[in-house]
């Protein structure tokens, strides 16, 4: 039986076949592509789960309220200042400080009641009494606690801290730390009016803000 006739070279079909060229000066065609990104298949897109939008939650609510206490806003606002004496070089230039603050403020002298304890481990027990008389609107507590060859620094300075927290937490009004915690007096002294400044008149600052938050906005 004779063999099929092969393909000849000009109808046999090539997986490399080329297109045809088009004519010269021939306009090619436009490609078109779709403006959006067809939508993924139901299955795919139950798997990648709900896609994120940035605005769903926004960055502020529109209309909130901020609540800030004033440094001008002090008029008629009470004080209770608890000074250590122990350090009393240190905690003086402290109460300075802060006595100066409160008179360039315009704190009536007649509404700071300053109350004197031997070290500022005595200091937190005043301060909440102090506050829960009601008779007071803020309390500050200075102290210097400068440490030694012995671990009694460490007792005194975290108690000093949590002992004034707890103070204004139970009494429900600001007591504000002021206890100095250093490692020797020339650390103590430069933040009682040296270089670093003075933080019993930092601490009397917070005193009148933290006082007229409470009084004016969360009272």
């Amino acid at each position: 039986m004779a063999a099929p006739p092969a393909a000849s070279p000009a109808t046999a079909i090539s997986p490399c076949a080329r297109l045809p060229s088009a004519p010269l000066g021939a306009t090619p065609a436009a490609v078109s592509f779709p403006s959006r990104p067809a939508a993924r298949p139901a299955a795919l897109a139950a798997r990648a789960g709900p896609s994120r939008r940035l605005d769903v939650v926004p960055a502020a609510a529109a209309g909130h309220q901020k609540l800030m206490g004033s440094l001008t806003s002090n008029e008629g606002l009470r004080f209770g200042v608890v000074v250590a004496r122990f350090n009393e070089v240190v905690t003086n230039l402290l109460l300075q400080g802060a006595l100066e603050t409160f008179e360039r403020y315009s704190v009536k002298a007649e509404n700071i009641t300053v109350v004197s304890v031997p070290g500022s481990f005595e200091v937190p027990i005043t301060a909440q009494k102090l506050g829960k008389s009601g008779k007071f609107d803020a309390i500050l507590c200075i102290g210097a606690v400068i440490r030694g060859d012995t671990t009694h620094y460490d007792a005194v300075a975290n108690s000093a801290a949590s002992g004034v927290l707890n103070a204004g937490l139970s009494a429900g009004i600001p007591c504000i730390f002021g206890v100095l915690t250093c490692e020797d007096m020339d650390q103590a002294l430069n933040r009682a009016g040296g270089k670093a400044g003075n933080k019993g008149a930092e601490a009397a600052l917070t005193a009148i803000e933290m006082a007229s938050l409470f009084r004016h906005h969360l009272g």
